[in-house]
């Protein structure tokens, strides 16, 4: 009798997973591009980005906010190279299935990409593209991070407030180091500021004891680093071993849990934006580090929020531009028309006619091995 109750249990299983098979195969499917560095030097990014577009999708589809149609994303390993990006922009293009795309990462590789995506009429939104040049490609360019011109004036004025008068810049030598160099010096200089040296580095440098010592030479009021964590954890701690105790400053790049890691108590005192607070106690943010931290055992950082929140608007733009029957023309334009949309990294309005997104910062300052956010005036 067990038996055949068993048996009958395991029959009625498999019906149910077969209903609920043909039921998911019915669906109309609409999927998303999505192009990353998954493998490279930049690799990490990429599998935040994909962790955190996954989750978005996977939280849209048991929602069923579109009744009978399951979005999917289509990830691309871009490898952090621009002749990649652009191959992935043409086979995304060419796939008619793919109503809008996100990425890429760099924005050298975001903008050889939009250059494709902007011929063939494909909105792209990436996640943290910050150059002021990347959404001038087309009308069908869109970010939801906070360009470095906006950003690079914030830290300059925060440098500022705190009476440093001279600074000196150390920055990776991309399109997005070169901007955030700029726009930070630009904002420096116009609140009366002098820049007395800026350093460029080759992506990949580990060792930074010649810039560093050339720079203390110049006795500046503060360093500002244009970098990314694993640059800038090993800047942090050759600073300590060479007994520099110049002030530093960063770019929102180096928000990430595993600067701290790397650069232990030599990243005490390091100073930065960020438009993504882990601790935050608003519902929403909540809910997306704690359902992150259950699927991937980890913490999410301001690019995984970026992208959760890139993915979450191009999922609302989908709905709006018809769902089933979204066209590529329909999800720009419903992109275009993003208003107060209230993301993890704070609400997003896109500019009518600049496509730039309306954002908040929030200053952080490391302090005993956190991120502890500071008052407006440090």
């Amino acid at each position: 009798m067990n038996h055949m109750k068993f048996q009958g249990r395991r029959v009625a299983l498999l019906a149910l997973t077969l209903i609920s098979g043909l039921a998911a195969a019915a669906d109309k499917v609409v999927d998303i591009g999505y192009q990353a560095p998954l493998t490279g030097e930049f690799a990490q990014y990429g599998t935040l980005f994909r962790n955190s577009a996954n989750q978005a999708v996977a939280e849209f589809n048991q929602a069923h906010r579109l009744p009978g149609v399951r979005v999917e994303v289509k990830f691309e390993d871009s490898k952090g190279d621009a002749k990649e990006g652009v191959n992935i922009a043409r086979k995304f293009s060419d796939d008619a299935s793919i109503v809008g795309v996100i990425g890429d990462f760099s924005s050298t590789v975001s903008i050889a990409a939009g250059k494709v995506y902007a011929q063939t009429h494909v909105a792209q939104l990436s996640q943290t593209a910050s150059h002021p040049d990347f959404v001038k490609i087309s009308p069908w360019q869109f970010r939801n991070i906070t360009t470095m011109a906006y950003e690079g004036p914030y830290t300059a004025n925060w440098v500022h407030e705190t009476g440093a008068k001279r600074v000196a810049i150390v920055a990776i030598q991309n399109d997005w180091g070169q901007s955030a160099a700029q726009e930070f010096s630009k904002g420096f200089v116009a609140d009366g500021g002098t820049v007395i040296d800026t350093e460029f580095f080759n992506p990949g440098t580990r060792d930074f004891r010649a810039i560093i010592t050339k720079i203390a030479r110049q006795k500046p009021d503060v360093i500002y680093l244009a970098q990314f964590y694993e640059d800038g954890a090993a800047f942090l701690q050759q600073v300590k071993q060479l007994g520099i105790k110049t002030p530093l400053f960063g770019a929102s790049s180096l928000d990430e849990e595993k600067l701290i890691q790397l650069a232990g108590p030599a990243a005490d005192g390091l100073r930065l934006p960020t438009s993504f607070d882990l601790n935050s106690t608003e519902p929403n943010v909540k809910h997306y580090v704690d359902q992150y931290r259950a699927l991937y055992h980890t913490e999410p950082n301001q690019f995984a929020a970026q992208a959760y929140d890139a993915t979450n608007i191009l999922l609302d733009a989908i709905v709006k531009a018809g769902g089933a029957n979204a066209t590529r023309q329909g999800v720009r334009d419903a992109l275009a028309a993003t208003k107060n949309f209230p993301g993890v990294t704070g609400v997003t309005t896109f500019d009518p006619i600049t496509r730039e997104p309306t954002k908040s910062q929030t200053r952080l300052v490391v302090q005993a091995g956190h991120f502890v956010p500071v008052a407006s005036k440090a």
